[in-house]
């Protein structure tokens, strides 16, 4: 009964983040902390082995450590760097590198669109602040869309997601 709520975590808190940082390009810590925390109830209810639940952890470290690299070189926001380790977490080693190349995909088509969309003179109309903050030259992209998007689509494929369904 659980269950299914604990297997919603994942996704709604991936969603939440995704929209906090295209609304305001910032992903609030207490996401990633609630997938950090929740984690070790979904393995347990999982029935995940022992060995398993530490490669995700092995995941999570190692995600954690790279991302942090590219932050302190200015090269991923801060926000982005531990929800990409968080999601890791979930995600575990069997899957983690699909993940990270649907994440680098679907970036890579977030950064293309949104690079267009700054070609285009903003409309007289009304135009959202969001909207603005993203159009403007030089601005940042809202990284937390494409770890969304690429968790979204791993997430089936996990042993947590497999063990939960049934």
């Amino acid at each position: 009964m659980l269950d299914y709520p604990v297997l919603l975590l994942f996704p709604v808190a991936l969603m939440f983040a995704a929209v906090s940082d295209i609304l305001t390009m910032t992903i609030p810590n207490r996401v990633s902390l609630a997938m950090i925390a929740a984690f070790p109830l979904a393995a347990f209810m999982a029935g995940l082995p022992m060995a398993t639940a530490l490669m995700h952890l092995a995941a999570f470290a190692i995600v954690l450590a790279v991302c942090f690299a590219l932050f302190s070189f200015n090269l991923l926001g801060g926000g982005d760097a531990k929800l990409l380790a968080a999601t890791s977490l979930w995600i575990g080693t069997s899957q983690l590198l699909p993940f990270l190349a649907y994440v680098t995909i679907a970036g890579g088509f977030l950064a293309m669109i949104i690079l267009v969309f700054r070609r285009f003179p903003v409309a007289a109309l009304p135009v959202p602040d969001w909207a603005l903050r993203l159009h403007k030259a030089g601005g940042g992209i809202p990284y937390g869309l494409a770890i969304c998007a690429g968790g979204l689509m791993i997430f089936p494929k996990t042993e947590i997601f497999r063990a939960l369904i049934v």
